[in-house]
């Protein structure tokens, strides 16, 4: 499985940026796919989830703001809304394994946000 992500970018305080997630190859192996975020110092920490059957997840300091969202196993989008500089951080789009004990990651993309 490949996963590619695209929409990053920079963007004022208060804006919004909306990040896509192409999956490829053997789709059919995709668990619960996620967008996680690591900002300069800090752990990479999960930003939202969705599984198969539809059910989110969403970290408390996102939660209203951003919207997560996927086309069966091909495509994960995530809405991200009023901005603010804390979201600052690579965002990489990940997939679980559903046969395997591994993780899929994309390479990530940077979203800035400028106060």
């Amino acid at each position: 499985v490949q996963l590619v992500e695209s929409g990053g970018g920079l963007v004022q305080a208060g804006g919004s940026l909306k990040l896509s997630c192409a999956a490829s190859g053997s789709t059919f192996d995709i668990g619960t796919m996620g967008w996680y975020r690591q900002a300069a110092g800090k752990q990479r920490e999960l930003v939202a989830s969705v599984m198969r059957n539809g059910t989110t997840n969403y970290a408390d300091s996102v939660k209203g703001r951003f919207t997560v969202s996927r086309t069966r196993s091909v495509t994960l989008e995530l809405q991200m809304n009023s901005l603010q500089s804390g979201d600052t951080a690579v965002y990489y789009c990940s997939a679980s394994s559903r046969y395997w004990p591994k993780d899929y990651w994309g390479q990530g993309t940077q979203v800035t946000v400028s106060s």
